[in-house]
């Protein structure tokens, strides 16, 4: 699998692309914005890891930058961890945060993870038929898609799994701590950005109203579920 790492420190950058081939990893280095840009214009990853603090053009720009033409799993790598750079980076597009210092079993871990659940979404489809409606929303559950009122919706990997967690368990009230370790597959550790963040992104493509919503519901204390439309 190719990865693009973006990271300006070089001896970051090659302590990372060393271990990362040693894992049977194909790495591509990008030094600044404007050269991450070009090339993964001109590259086909399996995932990329983006350092925000880069020259020439910033890593959320990176960042704009590829979502705007793929749904590629991106791990943001950052000295930045306020809770604001965090939940700025995942609104954005990120599949997942990790705080300089790191330990690269760490990112290898969460390398692994992120592929995983992309490769997962974008599996061959599966013979049988299901499709899920709520409302005006439809969930293929054979070719992946999301309509709404007959228009595609394009959600991440994420925001699908979130709303087809709901939809197949429309009367269960789900903590962020199950919702997280369900969808990311993962322990949870306290940090509710992701999930927040997640929900806030999906809320923004699915509901009329994402300050009055009636798809994905919160009740208050507890976690998330999904509306009653009937």
């Amino acid at each position: 699998m190719k990865l693009l790492l973006v990271e300006d420190d070089i001896e970051i950058s090659q302590m990372l692309k060393d271990y990362l081939k040693a894992e049977n990893y194909e790495v591509i280095c990008a030094a600044d914005g404007k050269e991450a840009c070009e090339k993964f214009d001109n590259g086909s990853y399996s995932l990329v890891l983006l350092d925000l603090m880069i020259p020439k053009i910033s890593g959320m720009e990176v960042m704009q930058h590829i979502r705007q033409s793929s749904t590629v799993p991106i791990i943001i790598v950052s000295a930045k961890d306020t809770d604001a750079d965090k939940t700025l980076g995942l609104g954005l597009g990120a599949d997942d945060y990790i705080t300089k210092p790191f330990s690269v079993t760490e990112v290898l871990a969460r390398i692994k993870a992120n592929i995983r659940r992309s490769t997962q979404y974008s599996k061959p489809a599966e013979p049988e038929n299901e499709v899920l409606v709520i409302g005006d929303l439809v969930m293929n559950l054979t070719d992946y898609t999301v309509t709404k009122k007959n228009v595609k919706v394009d959600l991440t990997a994420k925001e699908y799994e979130i709303l087809k967690l709901l939809l197949q368990n429309p009367k269960k009230v789900y903590t962020k701590e199950q919702m997280y370790s369900l969808i990311w597959n993962d322990a949870y550790l306290g940090d509710e950005n992701a999930v927040n963040v997640h929900i806030s992104r999906l809320r923004n493509k699915i509901e009329d109203n994402p300050r009055t919503p009636k798809y994905v519901i919160t009740v208050w204390g507890i976690g998330y579920k999904l509306g009653d439309l009937s």
